[in-house]
C-alpha cells in the first residue's frame, strides 16, 4: 500500500503515445536481447493527454511482466526464449498500447485479483506491478485489459487512453 501513497499525481500534457512506447521498449530490448521483439508503432502519434513518465512506467511494467512470462515457459533447445510484440494504435477515440507475449499466460486462479496489491504468481514478484499500472491508468481516465492470447499460449495486456483530438484552429 505504501507504494500507492507515494505515487505522484499525473501531470497531463499532449504526448505522442508511439514515442512513449518506443522509449519504454529501448530499455527492455537491451536488457533482454535473447527475446524476439516485434513492433507495430506509427512514426508519429497517436496523441494522448497523459503524463509521459507515468505512462512509460506503466508500459515498462507490462513489458517486464511479458519478459518474465516468456522466460518462465519451457522451450525446446534452439528455440528463442520467447516473442513479445508491442503495438500502438487508435480507434473510436481511444489510444491502445498493447503488449502480446507467448509466455506462460495468465493464471487460471485469482485472475480477477491480478491487479490487487501483493497478488503475484511469479517466484520473486512483489505483486505491485499490475496494481501500479491499474492505478496509473485510472488516474489518466484510461484502463488496463488483461486477456489470454487467442492465437496460442501467452497473454495480451492493453493500456487504453482517450485519444487527444486537435482542436480546429479558429480563423
Amino acid at each position: 500500500f505504501s507504494a500507492f501513497a507515494r505515487m505522484p499525481q499525473p501531470v497531463l500534457k499532449p504526448e505522442d503515445a508511439g514515442r512513449i512506447a518506443r522509449e519504454a521498449l529501448v530499455l527492455q530490448r537491451s536488457a533482454r536481447p535473447e527475446i524476439v521483439w516485434t513492433t507495430d508503432i506509427p512514426d508519429r502519434g497517436p496523441m494522448a493527454l497523459c503524463d509521459r513518465r507515468l505512462m512509460g512506467q506503466a508500459l515498462t511494467n507490462l513489458l517486464q511482466n511479458a519478459a518474465d512470462a516468456v522466460a518462465m515457459r519451457p522451450r525446446s533447445a534452439g528455440q528463442p526464449v520467447g516473442h513479445i510484440g508491442l503495438s500502438v494504435h487508435a480507434a473510436d477515440g481511444v489510444v491502445y498500447l498493447q503488449v502480446r507475449d507467448d509466455g506462460v499466460g495468465l493464471p487460471d486462479e485469482d485472475r480477477e485479483r491480478l491487479t490487487e496489491p501483493y497478488v503475484t504468481h511469479k517466484p520473486k514478484g512483489t505483486g505491485l506491478g499490475l496494481a501500479i499500472v491499474k492505478k496509473i491508468m485510472e488516474d489518466h481516465g484510461g484502463g488496463l485489459g488483461l486477456d489470454d492470447r487467442a492465437d496460442g499460449p501467452g497473454a495480451v495486456a492493453t493500456l487504453s487512453l482517450p485519444l487527444l483530438v486537435a482542436e480546429p484552429v479558429k480563423a
